[in-house]
């Protein structure tokens, strides 16, 4: 998730076992700690523009690393807490804000390599959006409040409230699943996979995307105490034999292609806007549309040995915040 609502739950998480005289140190080591596997954005290489993508939510967010990583956020802050906290204090705030995040992580839809190097299967449980103010700010109040007051029953409440929020996202997840296969049945489809995953900042409204017949089709769920549905676009999963007939099978885009499809899932398809440009077909501003949040770019003219390129498209214009608001309140 943003760094936000990571460093809210490594602080509620290491002040739930905090002294009273401790929380606000402890907060600060667990909001820290909490943040800290993010660093890994920085492994980049200026020659591969996919590269950042095989690190990012890779070792640093494994659960056999979280012992390592808490440790080395240890022996960082020691130094600056030394005749405050012992030594044992330090490393255990650590390790339970260190250890809040890849968790976290894998609840959302990007997917997260807990299982790191014994797999490199990306989890993704799809139960909370990667930002959502509702899950996070209930969170902030809590550690704030506890760190002033130097009353971790705040935390723990703030806590409680996580753990539950998650677990409506994920029954939320499975009402939108069940709606999502009843669309699917609608249009006389059996899916090969169907997936359902949270709107931008929502519990509310849910994209699903499901394959039949070498075909994606997304549509929008809205889930109050009523479910209402809202057809959207379809698109071919790519087929670069078909699609991308000049390019040749052992040059380094085509590899990218393979590397990408791993990140995404296998769920790929041609940009409607850019016939040179491949997206992942999870994810777009509006949850009935098929459009690049990001994706790889492709040159005819490129020498064999050089890489695809890396776009992103994350600013909303106006029609999408009004489709948007559309589909929450029509």
């Amino acid at each position: 998730m943003d760094p936000v609502s990571q460093g809210a739950l490594g602080a509620a998480a290491a002040l739930i076992v905090a002294r009273p005289e401790h929380a606000r140190p402890v907060a600060l080591l667990g909001a820290l700690s909490g943040m800290a596997p993010d660093l890994d954005v920085f492994i980049q290489s200026p020659r591969d523009p996919l590269f950042f993508l095989e690190y990012h939510r890779q070792f640093s967010h494994a659960l056999v690393f979280i012992p390592v990583g808490a440790l080395l956020c240890a022996l960082l802050a020691s130094p600056l807490l030394r005749g405050r906290l012992s030594i044992r204090e330090v490393y255990r705030a650590c390790l339970l804000g260190y250890g809040s995040h890849g968790l976290l992580d894998a609840c959302t839809s990007y997917g997260t390599q807990l299982l790191w190097p014994f797999s490199d299967l990306r989890i993704a449980w799809n139960n909370v959006s990667v930002v959502d103010p509702l899950f996070t700010v209930p969170l902030l109040i809590g550690i704030v409040v506890a760190s002033m007051r130097k009353t971790p029953r705040f935390a723990q409440v703030a806590a409680v409230w996580a753990v539950a929020y998650l677990l409506v996202g994920a029954a939320q997840r499975e009402r939108a699943e069940m709606v999502g296969g009843e669309i699917a049945s609608s249009r006389g489809h059996q899916p090969i996979e169907l997936v359902a995953k949270p709107a931008f900042g929502s519990l509310l409204l849910w994209k699903t995307i499901y394959e039949y017949e070498d075909r994606y089709y997304v549509d929008a769920v809205r889930l109050g105490l009523s479910a209402r549905s809202f057809p959207g676009q379809s698109t071919s999963k790519l087929d670069p034999r078909r699609d991308l007939r000049w390019l040749s099978p052992g040059s380094q885009q085509a590899r990218d292609i393979e590397r990408f499809r791993w990140y995404s899932s296998g769920y790929l398809a041609l940009d409607p806007a850019s016939r040179n440009r491949i997206i992942d077909v999870r994810y777009s501003m509006v949850p009935v549309r098929i459009e690049a949040l990001w994706g790889i770019v492709l040159n005819r003219g490129a020498a064999r040995d050089a890489h695809a390129g890396f776009f992103t498209s994350r600013k909303p214009s106006a029609e999408h915040r009004k489709e948007t608001l559309r589909l929450f309140f029509d």
